[in-house]
Parts: C-alpha cells; structure tokens; sequence
C-alpha cells in the first residue's frame, strides 16, 4: 500500500535527511587512501547518534554496520571493515537515519585521487541520472516516467542500469511501496501524487547490469567486475513541485 505523508511528516523526514547531509558531508572529506571503510562507517554512527537518532542500516535484516560502503565493482551493500581505500578507487556510501520514528536514505559516490575519465564520467552520469528523473516529474505523472527518464539519461552515455535493486518509498519504514526501477516505460506504473516521499537512486554500471551477491550474503557486484555508480536522494512531491530531503 502506498502511503501519502502529510506536512508534519514530510518536516519530520526533512530533518533526518538533515542529520545525512552532515554525515554524508563528513565522509567525503575524510575519504583518501589509507583510511578504512570501518573508519568511515564508525565516523557515520558516531555523527548520527551524536544527533539523537539511530542508523537505519544497523541491524536491518540482520546488516552489521551503520552505512554500506561499495567499492569499484562493487553496486551496493557493502560491509564497511578492514578494507583500506586506494588511490583511483570509486567509493559510493549509502547511509539511511531513523529520527522520531521516520526514515531518510542517501547515497554518493566519490572517486579517490586522480581517477580517469571513465570512472568521472560514470559517476558524473549517475548523479545526472537523478536529475533527468526530477526533471521528468509533473503531478499526476507515473513512477514510469521518472524510471524512463533515469534510463533514458544513462543509456544515452553508453552506461547501464542496474535491474535487480530498485528505489522505494520511505517514511515510517525505510522501504515502502512504491519501488521506484531504474528503467521502465513512460505512463506505467502508479501516480506519483502530492505527499509521496521516494529514496531515488540510479545505480549504473560501466559494463553490463547483472549482478551477483559475494559469499558474505550482502555485497553486490556486477558480474562482469566493471564499475559501478550509486547516487541517491530522499524526495517529497508536492503539488509545486518536489522538495530534495537529502541533497541539493
């Protein structure tokens, strides 16, 4: 069942893409070569509790950390540990904070030291890929278009979404319905009407979109071991509009 959330809970949501936007803001700068996921990922925690809320990650499903942390090929869900970051890496961190009983959920991805133009144009592409979507939105459109205007944007840099991981709806679960597809048809899908709240997040990959989980039953990589890209926001529709919770 879809949920349409009112003002109160929209400001509510606002606030805990607040307390992201500081993790997130922390993290890029400390990221370099050398520092470990597991440093990154205690730094997240640390700001997030430090706020009065809670990391939304930790412990879902049984997620051991407080953010996940995919390096290179690697798409999604990966568990921040001993890994050291390394010079020309593409580190994407994916973060969700519970605040008064409402979720907020974002994601970037940042290269390390002087990478090369694909691993830019990749990233360049993904966060590119979600402002297509926005731009695509009018009220009483379909969840279609915005999934159409992701693909379109992406394919036409010659990358790929991925299929297997989608968006959502969030608010008082960190997943809700709608799921939002990185690809689909324009007039498909449910209306996206005022008061709907959608993480957004294109995931693309350099190479072909199927994906594989490791043996630690969580990170996702791309099959083929080419690059991949994350990049997400919380956004709230409105009737003028949409409001980016987590983001610019």
């Amino acid at each position: 069942m879809i949920s349409l959330k009112s003002k109160r809970e929209i400001q509510t949501i606002r606030e805990a893409g607040e307390i992201i936007k500081q993790v997130l803001a922390k993290v890029e700068a400390s990221i370099r070569p050398g520092v470990t996921t597991e440093e990154l990922d205690r730094s997240a925690e640390t700001i997030i509790r430090e706020q009065g809320a809670e990391p939304a990650f930790k412990g879902y499903r049984g997620f051991p950390k407080a953010a996940c942390i995919s390096i290179n090929e690697e798409v999604v869900h990966g568990i921040p540990g001993p890994r050291q970051i390394k010079d020309k890496d593409i580190v994407s961190f994916d973060v969700g904070v519970k605040w008064k009983g409402y979720f907020a959920d974002a994601a970037r991805t940042w290269a390390v030291g002087d990478v090369d133009e694909v691993r830019l144009r990749l990233i360049r592409t993904t966060y590119e890929a979600l402002k297509a979507c926005l731009k695509a939105y009018r009220p009483g459109c379909r969840i279609g278009d915005l999934s159409a205007a992701i693909q379109e944007h992406v394919e036409s840099q010659y990358f790929n979404v991925i299929r297997d991981y989608v968006g959502h709806g969030i608010g008082r679960e960190i997943h809700e319905d709608p799921q939002v597809p990185n690809y689909g048809q324009p007039g498909q899908g449910p209306k996206v009407e005022p008061g709907l709240v959608l993480a957004i997040e294109p995931m693309v990959t350099e190479g072909h979109w199927s994906v594989e989980t490791l043996e630690n039953g969580w990170t996702v990589v791309t099959k083929d071991r080419k690059l991949a890209s994350h990049y997400e926001d919380t956004i709230a529709f409105m009737e003028s509009g949409y409001i980016n919770l987590t983001g610019d």
